[in-house]
């Protein structure tokens, strides 16, 4: 027997596990959803809205205010 095999069974964790909630750095208000940043500027989609036309200019990605990386919708 190999060593994996006499190993007792774990149950595996993803390390991208989904948030409970996001604060809006914009806003500043809890959410069930943001669009975020791996600097850690995240935005609603209230204000996502609001301010779309200063964050993209194409409608497929939008840029950080806070670092400047292009970052995608998820619409690819």
């Amino acid at each position: 027997m190999t060593d994996r095999q006499q190993q007792p069974h774990r149950k595996r964790t993803s390390q991208w596990r989904r948030r409970k909630s996001y604060r809006c750095d914009t806003c500043g208000r809890e959410q069930p959803f943001c669009w975020s940043c791996p600097c850690g500027f995240m935005i609603c989609w209230d204000c996502m809205e609001e301010n779309f036309w200063g964050m993209t200019c194409n409608g497929i990605t939008w840029t950080c205010p806070d670092c400047g990386a292009i970052r995608n919708f998820g619409n690819d």
